[in-house]
């Protein structure tokens, strides 16, 4: 029952479920949120030091000095882009201001959509994944509401081209088509060039996953400049300090760090394939993967005992209840010691089978 303070409006809402959290358990190897197993860029952590110095000042509401740097990496103009508290925050701007026809999005994907689609009084339209987990294209044609597109796709980790994406956007160009791309820096193909030229795309992004900044809450909205502009409208409305100072300063420090950034990427993609290859040795069904984690199914296509034996043996990943997933669970790639712990602990657990 609900306080009779609290609106209304809200009582139905079902909130989002984190992964597990937990702190201080000594040996605990930590799968299941897709962090990354290494730490920010040191000139990163440096900037962010600099940047602590200066706490009793507001922050830049503008960014605008991340912006520009941001917008030349992608080779666009700051003012295609818009900074977000968390790809996530980023994520609430659109569902508030893009979706009075309603959104659309896979069956399985991320869940933080539906829970948006909730608070904002959205209305939701789900098309499933097919029989492989894939996403049809030409499933969406003739659909009118916004489209959000996890690309690469989670909890799956299959990703679509850049050629796709292009063929969603060009099948009404008078229907938005949102792709998150989270993780996309793990060997997805990034739509962020359809910025110049379709006016119906959006592309966001965060700094949690390839670049080591979960903690530091930062995304950014890709965006044509009408678009961007609408956002920024809404973020002044609603939070215009939401970046704070030393995150400005370690995500400007973070993309200027390019041959940290490459190596970190070198190096946890060589331990997903390493744990790919040693699961599927033991008999596990593994989906190609684009992202820091691996979408799997054990020998015995129980995802639910899979995720408690591992829990046993203080090995963190993530299970989803439902009909269509329960036979799978989601991996996040750890550094060597924690693939060699997963690899030693799943052969444990299915050596007789």
């Amino acid at each position: 029952m609900s306080d009779e303070f609290f609106s209304e409006k809200y009582v139905e809402l079902t909130p989002y479920v984190p992964g597990e959290q937990p702190r201080g358990l000594r040996g605990l190897i930590k799968l299941n949120t897709n962090e990354n197993p290494y730490p920010p860029s040191k000139k990163a952590i440096k900037a962010g030091e600099e940047a602590a110095k200066r706490l009793n000042l507001y922050s830049d509401p503008t960014g605008a000095e991340l912006r520009l740097t941001i917008a030349t990496y992608h080779g666009l103009s700051p003012e295609n882009v818009v900074l977000g508290n968390g790809s996530d925050e980023c994520l609430s701007l659109l569902f508030a201001g893009f979706c009075d026809g309603g959104a659309t999005f896979p069956d399985v994907t991320y869940g933080f959509y539906q829970v948006l689609g909730g608070y904002y009084g959205v209305k939701i339209d789900v098309v499933p994944l097919k029989s492989d987990f894939t996403v049809g294209v030409e499933d969406y044609e003739g659909i009118k509401r916004t489209v959000f597109i996890a690309n690469p796709n989670a909890p799956t980790g299959i990703a679509l081209s850049a050629d796709k994406i292009a063929v969603l956007a060009a099948q009404d160009e008078h229907r938005l088509v949102v792709v998150d791309e989270a993780y996309v820096d793990f060997g997805g193909e990034t739509a962020a060039g359809l910025i110049k030229t379709a006016k119906n795309v959006v592309v966001v992004r965060t700094f949690s996953k390839s670049r080591s900044l979960a903690g530091g809450r930062l995304g950014y909205v890709l965006a044509p400049e009408n678009i961007a502009r609408d956002l920024e409208r809404l973020r002044n409305s609603l939070n215009p300090y939401n970046v704070n100072s030393v995150t400005l300063a370690m995500g400007k420090a973070s993309v200027a760090d390019d041959a940290y950034f490459r190596r970190n990427l070198e190096r946890v993609i060589a331990e997903r394939e390493k744990t790919a290859d040693g699961l599927r040795k033991i008999g596990f069904k593994v989906l190609k993967s684009a992202a820091n984690f691996l979408f799997v199914s054990p020998p015995d296509g129980d995802g639910k005992r899979l995720y408690e034996e591992l829990r046993a043996r203080n090995i963190l990943v993530r299970y989803f209840d439902t009909e269509r997933l329960k036979a799978f669970c989601r991996i996040s790639v750890g550094d060597k010691n924690a693939t060699n712990r997963l690899l030693a602990a799943a052969r444990e657990i299915y050596r007789a089978e």
